[in-house]
């Protein structure tokens, strides 16, 4: 399995989760009388349009290159991820404005099973985290990994809703709102996470400098082939899970230029063969 076809079996994973947790998290909201839960909930509906965001982008980014795009599709998986973190967003908003709606609403102390169910969600949670940021580093999938802070921001969310439901059934009376307070807290910590999945698809759609290890990595694969006795400037831009080589490589200079260009040959095969996630290569020769 390629990396393309396991970041999209694992898009699947995070929608089925999403929809069991969302259906969960509504009832036990409603009948549990508990305001963060059902903010909890409407997290985890947006949560499942945005796996399907990042479902459509990975499946449009495995579509090969062509005339009009010579260097593949890959270039959407930051703009999906610009997308999901909007949904990061609204769905912080949404949980702000809700939870503060019903700290000036006078209700009910939620149920203590809730606690429980809750326990529940944060381990699930927790889990699919790790699951989806664990498969991201592995196919290099920018929108994977905000798919994967979706599924942390919920798990924070659930626990500052399992403190606050705590607060409220330990002391009782008049502290019927502390589970809202919870939620209001959590919807701060989902806006700064929005910005850490934002800040480096903003880099990888300007082809900022962000791989200096895999430039060093570059750089001693390139001394293992015969003939190349150096590299001098490279260049990368990251487009889907591919990365996209630019290399100034030194040979001797008083070699024949067939002789430049089977070794750039060489060396683009062997870089190729030994770092899976290098797409494009230009090889640029320098006499040395």
């Amino acid at each position: 399995m390629n990396n393309e076809q396991s970041a999209i079996r694992t898009t699947y994973f995070s929608i089925a989760g999403n929809i069991i947790l969302a259906v969960i998290k509504g009832l036990a909201g409603f009948f549990g009388n508990s305001y963060a839960l059902i903010a909890d909930a409407i997290e985890s509906t947006t949560d499942i349009f945005s796996s399907l965001l990042v479902l459509f982008g990975l499946k449009y980014a495995k579509r090969p290159a062509d005339e009009n795009h010579p260097y593949g599709h890959g270039k959407i998986e930051p703009l999906i991820t610009f997308l999901v973190v909007g949904f990061l967003i609204t769905s912080a908003t949404i949980i702000a404005y809700e939870s503060i709606m019903n700290i000036l609403t006078p209700h009910k102390t939620p149920k203590s099973w809730t606690l429980l169910v809750l326990g529940v969600i944060i381990l699930w949670k927790e889990i699919s985290y790790r699951v989806v940021l664990k498969k991201s580093i592995q196919t290099n999938s920018s929108s994977l990994k905000a798919d994967a802070w979706h599924h942390r921001s919920d798990a924070i969310t659930s626990i500052m809703a399992f403190i606050g439901i705590s607060i409220a059934l330990i002391f009782g009376k008049g502290y019927e709102t502390a589970d809202d307070w919870a939620a209001l807290a959590a919807s701060f910590f989902i806006f700064y996470n929005g910005y850490l999945i934002f800040r480096p698809a903003l880099g990888e759609i300007m082809d900022e400098h962000l791989y200096d290890d895999l430039i060093e990595e570059i750089r001693e694969v390139s001394l293992t082939v015969d003939g190349i006795l150096g590299t001098e400037k490279c260049f990368i831009r990251k487009a889907g899970t591919k990365y996209h080589i630019d290399l100034h490589a030194q040979v001797n200079g008083s070699i024949s230029v067939k002789e430049g260009h089977d070794l750039s040959h060489k060396l683009k095969d062997r870089l190729r063969g030994d770092i899976p996630n290098i797409g494009h290569v230009l090889i640029h020769i320098e006499p040395k």
